[in-house]
């Protein structure tokens, strides 16, 4: 972490990062779960992957947004309280506005996702970025250093 929650700036720009595990049901996450339905509220960016779904879920703020998680049903055995089933999405990672969520096996494209919507790299670059990582192909790679140049 970056920073203490309290610490954490509460701006439009903030981003915060919530990785996967399996201890989000307990207690002591409720801090920085609150935080994240501030950051949400103000247009902050959240992400979560994998378990970090599970405490977004039992906090019902995956109850009105499009989100994903580890396969359909996972959210249900963890969360009594879950009423998002009509905004899963089985798919590997989703973005819906500020708010981008994964399964375990999506961290890649979660992470391409994240790139993206915080305007880090151009277009081309991120396209190149993610084959690269995808397929790992040496022309991807050339690709990609090639779309860093200064003249691109």
């Amino acid at each position: 972490p970056d920073c203490i929650i309290d610490d954490i700036i509460m701006e439009k720009t903030s981003t915060l990062i919530l990785p996967g595990a399996d201890t989000w049901n307990d207690a002591k996450h409720r801090t920085i779960i609150e935080k994240a339905n501030d950051l949400l509220s103000l247009g902050a960016t959240v992400c979560a992957i994998c378990g970090a779904t599970v405490a977004l879920a039992d906090f019902g703020l995956l109850d009105q947004r499009s989100h994903t998680s580890n396969g359909p049903g996972f959210l249900d055995m963890f969360v009594p309280n879950y009423k998002g089933q009509s905004f899963y999405i089985d798919e590997p990672s989703v973005t819906d506005h500020n708010l981008i969520t994964a399964s375990c096996t999506g961290g890649l494209l979660w992470t391409k996702q994240i790139i993206e919507h915080l305007g880090v790299f151009k277009a081309d670059t991120l396209e190149a970025w993610y084959q690269y990582f995808t397929i790992g192909k040496a022309e991807h790679f050339y690709a990609l250093m090639q779309t860093l140049q200064p003249d691109n």
